[in-house]
């Protein structure tokens, strides 16, 4: 008999005095999202939302290495065709806008590495904070070559700008605690992960205290405002140009080979 522990990747709950703690597991791919974590993470935000006793939603990582580094890169290979790149972005953008449209209030607390679609998790919550190693960007362009859809864009643009979009996702750079809290993508920067549960806690006993309803509306307020031209524009044509292209074969390939990818643009 195996002495080996086995660690699954999954989601990990707590509820306590009206806070659901959400903790995303999967420390040896820095809490990389399995296509099972993301079917989890709908369900327990419509479960929270549908809760009476829950008044508010941490969404955090475990490890304090990593908040979530995206969907894990070996599920990707399973995306082979235009319909299967389609179906994916609708998976992931019914978590997303299950967060938006959660009545409660949502933090993500995040600490070490925050890409890719943990990156757009974090965008899709009401409020950001991070320990102070935190490193945030959405590194697409150098690692495997695909793309989010036009709703994904239009969130990280209603918090930090086209402009800044656009020179994140060209540099493929990552940004730092004191540069995410600069451009307003997190509110307090703590000194270390510890300190970020500790405020994290703290953050969502205020947030619980006040009338649920002044922050629903507020919430839904603005999530209307943004998606009353970010869901008119029909962006499927361009998912399909990159999840079907050589390059997004050989990006997740040779990310998994740990080898430098060539691109060529087909």
């Amino acid at each position: 008999m195996s002495n080996v522990s086995v660690d699954p990747p999954r989601l990990v709950e707590r509820v306590a005095d009206g806070i659901r703690t959400i903790t995303l597991h999967n420390p040896k791919a820095r809490n990389a999202l399995t296509f099972a974590m993301w079917a989890q993470l709908k369900a327990s935000i419509e479960e929270a939302g549908d809760d009476p006793e829950t008044r508010v939603v941490v969404i955090t990582g475990s490890g304090g290495k990593a908040f979530a580094s995206g969907t894990d890169i070996v599920e990707l290979r399973a995306l082979t065709t235009a319909q299967h790149a389609l179906d994916y972005e609708a998976m992931s953008d019914g978590v997303l806008s299950a967060i938006e449209r959660c009545p409660k209030p949502t933090i993500a607390a995040m600490a070490g590495a925050v890409t890719g679609g943990g990156a757009a998790i974090a965008v899709a919550c009401d409020l950001r904070i991070a320990a102070a190693n935190l490193r945030f960007g959405m590194p697409i362009a150098r690692t495997i070559g695909n793309c989010i859809a036009g709703i994904g864009y239009a969130r990280f643009a209603a918090i930090i700008g086209s402009a800044r979009v656009l020179e994140l996702i060209y540099t493929a750079r990552l940004v730092d605690a004191d540069e995410a809290k600069m451009i307003g993508l997190v509110t307090e920067v703590l000194e270390s992960p510890e300190a970020l549960a500790e405020r994290a806690e703290a953050l969502a006993f205020t947030v619980a205290s006040h009338a649920p309803l002044t922050l629903r509306v507020t919430k839904e307020a603005l999530r209307r405002l943004r998606d009353a031209t970010a869901r008119t524009v029909n962006t499927d044509d361009l998912l399909e140009m990159c999840f079907t292209s050589r390059d997004f074969r050989h990006g997740i390939e040779t990310f998994l080979a740990g080898e430098r990818p060539f691109w060529e643009g087909r």
